[in-house]
């Protein structure tokens, strides 16, 4: 267990003065106690007192935080920290691939947050903010109802149990009506298209494979090695998907979606299969995944539909 207590010597005696002053008018009941959680790596995490100076760093921890009641306590977050729109104004302190530990540690935080997969969560990156005595909750959601897990968490670290749980148990209640309503359904062959030059898909295992079986997809790709493999034409071709999902960069529908009309014999093309899903909405681990699992599980739907 790491236990982590804030020990700067500047401004002590000013701190000691200002709690024995809390602790006369205060009942002893109401004083803030030590919080612990087990991350996503198994680390049990102890903090001497709820979080109150959170940096976070990756773009769907910021979500998590605010959906937690603790969105005005984060004092640094990566760039494309950009939901909810408040978020913007965060100060950066880097990229989730490329941090800044200096900006880090400029803003005194008191907790930081990161993702298993971005730098923030690497043994180096970990070892640093140890050594500097900074305590890091790391997420690594790898099923949907880790979303739900992560946001309780994270009320745990800032003592916001109540509206932690109160979101949490809503995106559960939200998850379980839309696998009961589409999990079950006939099949649809999916071909989920991040970019177009080079040509690229997710597997099975990513994220977001997770969200098409959600909706009674069937991924054509699930079986890759590599999470984000490089596919060819002519893969897809011979797989033959129903439906063609984009992604992209942004919340537009990328121009290069309509190039597979130059494949008119695909069962996608040839019956208007070809959809999109704004990539925030359905890539992120946040409560806002379910509205883009609303919107494929619609959209495949609509291929069973065609199919009569």
């Amino acid at each position: 267990m790491r236990v982590y207590r804030r020990t700067r010597s500047a401004g002590k005696a000013m701190s000691i003065a200002l709690i024995a002053l809390v602790g006369l008018l205060c009942p002893v009941s109401s004083m803030a106690a030590g919080v612990e959680i087990t991350d996503f790596r198994g680390e049990t995490l102890r903090l001497d007192a709820p979080a109150t100076r959170i940096v976070a760093l990756a773009p769907h921890l910021v979500e998590n935080l605010y959906s937690a009641g603790l969105g005005d306590r984060i004092v640094g977050a990566v760039s494309y920290s950009d939901y909810p729109p408040a978020a913007r104004a965060i100060p950066e302190v880097g990229g989730y691939t490329n941090i800044s530990l200096e900006a880090v540690v400029s803003k005194d935080p008191d907790l930081v947050v990161a993702w298993a997969s971005g730098q923030g969560g690497d043994p180096a990156t970990l070892a640093r903010f140890e050594a500097l005595g900074i305590p890091v909750y790391v997420d690594r959601p790898r099923q949907l109802e880790d979303i739900a897990r992560a946001i309780r968490d994270l009320g745990v670290l800032g003592d916001t149990r109540e509206v932690a749980d109160a979101a949490a148990s809503r995106f559960e209640r939200r998850l379980s009506s839309l696998r009961e309503r589409y999990s079950t359904r006939s099949p649809v062959s999916v071909f989920y298209q991040v970019w177009d030059d080079p040509l690229q898909t997710l597997a099975g295992e990513q994220f977001v494979g997770q969200v098409i079986r959600l909706c009674g997809g069937r991924n054509i790709f699930a079986d890759a090695v590599s999470l984000a493999p490089k596919v060819g034409i002519e893969s897809v071709l011979e797989r033959d998907p129903q439906a063609i999902v984009a992604s992209g960069m942004g919340d537009e529908r990328p121009d290069w979606l309509d190039d597979w009309r130059d494949w008119p014999g695909l069962q996608a093309v040839e019956n208007d299969h070809l959809f999109f899903v704004a990539p925030d909405i359905i890539q992120r681990a946040t409560m806002r995944v379910l509205d883009g699992a609303t919107t494929l599980c619609r959209q495949l739907e609509s291929v069973r539909r065609d199919k009569g």
